[in-house]
């Protein structure tokens, strides 16, 4: 194994993580992953399964007899039902033969992985019994000291979100969603006067379905921004709502935020997002500490009381 392309890890005897690098070319992707499956066949036979988070990769299937394609674009969130799909496939795979183990198969970032053994966790929370507590330490420990910083902070609000409703925490809603507003508060410095020029895009299941139009606030401005959603968005689902700056002097765009959640969470007309909730903000000095989103919702079209 060339050193810095692989992690391999046995996070407990039945299940193993197999990460590379994103950095690590397709030559050494597919030496090492030879690797890797001349000595999955040597220790387990026919019995394990490949669970792949990335990208399809027909060498992985070529190599490997059982490849489950479970892949989400990397620093993202997967859909909700994905995080089900993936947990029950695992808990199957496993319970149907003693000797049976998963490969958690991911190239890129880890985050993905964190997102996986975290939920998995949660998941059989309830049918692990005492004798397997050692596993349930050893995932945790692995998650604590390998994966969690890794993740996004969306990642680990649907991992939430999975374990509420797993727990009874939380109740799926189930009523209209319609989407009004987009509130920064506090204005993002992303221009060399202190000043945004910020518009919004809406994807539901990573369809793009809305595109706002283009605000200019300049420093004297108010510190809150409104982008109004017009008309406003019955949503459903997985929401993802991406923020960026328009720059007049490149064709890019830089982005503000992208925030991720699942309208079965929404059970208010408001819902609010600190720096530490938002991908990229939560890292970038751009983003004012204080600064958070302010999402406006309602049952019905119309807009609701108090909103303007």
């Amino acid at each position: 194994m060339e050193e810095g392309e692989l992690d391999l890890i046995f996070i407990t005897e039945r299940i193993i993580s197999v990460s590379f690098s994103s950095n690590c070319s397709n030559e050494t992707y597919l030496h090492n992953l030879r690797d890797v499956t001349q000595m999955l066949k040597l220790k387990h036979g026919d019995n394990y399964l490949v669970l792949n988070l990335s990208e399809k990769c027909y060498e992985l299937s070529r190599l490997n007899t059982k490849v489950m394609d479970m892949g989400w674009p990397e620093l993202h969130a997967p859909p909700l039902d994905k995080i089900c799909s993936i947990c029950k496939a695992m808990e199957s795979w496993m319970n149907s033969d003693p000797l049976h183990v998963v490969v958690i198969h991911c190239r890129g970032g880890k985050g993905r992985i964190g997102v996986v053994i975290a939920s998995y966790m949660h998941f059989t929370n309830v049918s692990l019994g005492a004798d397997q507590a050692l596993d349930r330490f050893a995932m945790k420990k692995f998650f604590d000291d390998k994966v969690s910083v890794l993740m996004q902070p969306s990642q680990k609000r649907y991992v939430r979100f999975f374990s509420e409703l797993l727990s009874g925490v939380q109740k799926m809603n189930t009523v209209p969603v319609y989407l009004h507003y987009v509130i920064l508060h506090g204005i993002p410095n992303f221009d060399s006067t202190g000043a945004c020029q910020p518009f919004i895009n809406v994807f539901q299941a990573m369809q793009h379905i809305y595109t706002s139009g283009i605000y200019n606030v300049s420093p004297e401005a108010q510190n809150r921004i409104c982008i109004a959603v017009e008309p406003a968005q019955l949503i459903k689902g997985d929401i993802m709502i991406k923020c960026y700056h328009k720059s007049y002097y490149t064709e890019n765009h830089d982005i503000i935020f992208r925030l991720q959640f699942h309208t079965g969470a929404v059970h208010g007309q408001r819902l609010y997002f600190g720096k530490e909730d938002l991908d990229h903000a939560n890292n970038d000095h751009r983003f004012l500490d204080y600064g958070k989103i302010e999402l406006v919702f309602s049952r019905n079209p119309e807009k609701p009381s108090g909103t303007r």
